[in-house]
């Protein structure tokens, strides 16, 4: 894996092989980058379910101010933290090894807010729509924030949150809400 774009582009990142996760492919990272370009430079992030974070990476790697990274495997936020080390990230970021309700929950009672939120759960456990629920009712987006989401057979559709964009990349899928 390697980071597709911005001032960390052409770096390479571990974590392909990485157990109970599934790295987004460089050509969605960059198609996705591409959609959101406008809302990146200085935003601040979460990578929810970041695995190795490849994607909050590249949000760094593209002028994102802070990027919060949340995973519940200490071995994806171990190599998480070891890419983070090896890129030299100079932006800010916090990595937290918990579990997204909790994390969301501790955001809500924290009062963050959120530019862009990046969901990429696991595609079996069909868990965006609940997610979705949890962001709106926590009022994790700021005024005009964006979600993006990254599943496979989930049916997904949040009434409260405005659809901007859909992708489909072979079986994969990519819808994008704004606040």
């Amino acid at each position: 894996m390697r980071i597709v774009s911005g001032k960390y582009k052409g770096r390479k990142i571990d974590g392909y092989n990485l157990d109970g996760t599934r790295p987004t492919m460089d050509r969605i990272k960059e198609s996705m980058t591409a959609m959101i370009q406008n809302k990146i430079k200085g935003s601040v992030c979460l990578d929810l379910f970041s695995g190795s974070g490849s994607i909050g990476l590249e949000l760094l790697s593209n002028g994102a101010k802070k990027c919060y990274f949340v995973d519940h495997s200490k071995e994806a936020i171990a190599v998480l933290n070891n890419n983070l080390k090896n890129l030299k990230v100079n932006e800010e970021y916090n990595v937290l090894n918990k579990d997204y309700k909790d994390a969301l929950l501790d955001f809500k009672n924290n009062h963050l807010k959120f530019d862009l939120i990046i969901l990429d759960p696991p595609y079996h456990e069909h868990l965006i729509n609940h997610i979705l629920e949890m962001i709106v009712e926590y009022q994790l987006l700021q005024s005009g924030g964006i979600v993006m989401c990254e599943y496979e057979s989930e049916i997904v559709d949040n009434q409260v949150l405005t659809l901007m964009k859909e992708r489909k990349y072979g079986s994969k899928y990519i819808k994008i809400y704004k606040n």
